[in-house]
This record gives structure tokens, sequence and C-alpha cells, in this order.
């Protein structure tokens, strides 16, 4: 069985078959182009929710600096004046000792 020879006409582009390739072509290109469309809106919302959400994290990290200052101040404080209490607690206790 012989192969039948191919039509040469097929080999090479034609107007008609390059105008059918350039529709397909285009039709293609603006199906992407849509999809790169939905995908951008979607990237944008996202954008949106992250630049919420590190705003939220922003503001809770300034609270937790915030509150651990005041902590740690209440308990500067609080160990002084549990050092003085317990200075002054040594100097009457000396005054007594002297009373008696």
């Amino acid at each position: 069985m012989a192969k039948a020879p191919k039509n040469k006409a097929e080999k090479y582009v034609t107007e008609t078959r390059f105008k059918k390739f350039e529709r397909t072509f285009e039709g293609s290109m603006v199906s992407i182009a849509k999809s790169f469309e939905r995908v951008d809106v979607s990237l944008q919302r996202h954008e949106k929710v992250l630049e919420k959400i590190l705003g939220e994290l922003v503001k809770m990290n300034e609270e937790n600096k915030y509150f651990r200052a005041s902590i740690s101040n209440l308990n500067i404080e609080g160990s002084s004046y549990d050092r003085r209490i317990e200075h002054l607690t040594t100097r009457v206790e000396r005054l007594e000792s002297k009373i008696k």
C-alpha cells in the first residue's frame, strides 16, 4: 500500500489558513486575558485582607509592648517598695532593741 502524496498547498501558510489561525489565536488570547483579570482581582482582594491582618498584628504588638512596660514598671516599683519596707523593718527592730 502506497501512501497518497499530500497536497503541497497544505505545507504553506495560505491567507485563509492564517486568518483562521489568527481568529483562533485572538480568541485564546482574550480568554487568557480574562483569566488573568480574574486572578488579579482575586489577588487584590487577598492583599486587602492581608493588610487588615497586618494592621491588627501591629496593633496587638503595640498593645503588648505597652502592657509589658506597665508590668515591668510595677515589678520594679514593687521590688523597690519591698526593699524600703525591709530597710524600715530592720531600723525599727534596731530601735526596739535599743529601747529594751
